[in-house]
């Protein structure tokens, strides 16, 4: 079943209260997935930098993490933990030699996302749980999305919660089910993709990594999309810019989106968006069958 929400905000005065929303947002929608939850926040970052979020499968990080990885790839290292995750931030021109370190020093360190901006968080447990042992409430920035899960195809793992990050300050949350996931992957291989799990939405994200890849935008990827991905679904993407909405032709999963003059917000259910400021007039609708809705910030 699963449950997604989202917020983009157009008011830069609302980011300190970015993650106190979202929190609140992906709580509500517990019902709808309580296995595992995940989010991604688009917070600080600049382009001379990378943020890896790592995950320690048994939470644990060496004490001199940091400092180890800075002796080896020749510079400086911010290391910071939160609970089974860690953020490493590093020049961007270090990111090959950091990830090779990791590969060789850490190999049960799982990489689940990176880029200039996004920080990404996930574990098995009911979604209030996962965003207060992460601090969701207390992170700042301009957009970010949140999944609640309900397995169905595969195992209740880590690894299996949302979001999927395939490309760099990208992610995907996905309520539905792809039937042609398989062979899709198996062509995305061939392109270069490599993937951690066998989660269908891992390969939905991989499919707009490797369409922006080849220069589409992300509605172009998303409207390609629209032919090559067979089953029902609803997507919610975010980039370092921005995020974007769409749901199949048949758009059987419910979705609904509100927008004012300071944010657009997306909920499988209503319900997820009550809390947010000035919502009693902003404009409500349900997002149309096959229709990309994206927003960016300049």
């Amino acid at each position: 079943m699963c449950g997604i929400v989202g917020l983009f905000l157009k008011n830069e005065a609302l980011q300190p209260r970015l993650g106190a929303l979202l929190s609140d947002m992906l709580e509500v929608m517990t019902g709808r997935g309580p296995d595992s939850a995940g989010f991604a926040v688009y917070g600080s970052g600049d382009k001379t930098h990378v943020k890896l979020t790592l995950r320690s499968p048994d939470g644990s990080w060496p004490d001199r993490i940091g400092s180890e990885m800075a002796a080896t790839i020749g510079c400086a290292v911010d290391a910071s933990p939160r609970d089974t995750h860690m953020v490493i931030t590093i020049p961007a021109s270090a990111e090959t030699a950091a990830r090779g370190w990791l590969a060789e020093h850490l190999p049960q360190v799982d990489v689940v996302g990176g880029g200039h901006r996004i920080e990404i968080y996930k574990e098995v447990g009911l979604p209030a749980s996962v965003a207060d042992r992460f601090g969701l409430a207390a992170m700042t920035g301009s957009h970010a999305i949140g999944h609640t899960r309900m397995a169905t195809e595969s195992a209740v793992t880590t690894l299996g919660a949302h979001p999927f990050s395939t490309g760099a300050d990208q992610c995907l949350v996905h309520n539905g089910s792809l039937s042609n996931h398989a062979s899709l992957r198996r062509r995305l291989a061939r392109e270069g993709l490599h993937f951690a799990t066998d989660n269908d939405s891992e390969v939905a994200a991989g499919y707009l990594t490797w369409k922006m890849r080849e220069g589409a935008s992300l509605a172009q990827a998303l409207e390609a999309g629209l032919d090559d991905l067979d089953g029902f679904y609803t997507f919610v993407v975010g980039t370092e810019n921005g995020f974007a909405v769409l749901r199949d032709p048949i758009s059987c999963k419910p979705a609904v989106m509100a927008e004012t003059d300071d944010y657009v917000a997306f909920g499988s259910e209503y319900r997820a968006l009550v809390g947010l400021p000035g919502i009693e007039s902003a404009q409500v609708f349900e997002p149309e069958p096959a229709r990309v809705y994206a927003w960016e910030r300049n």
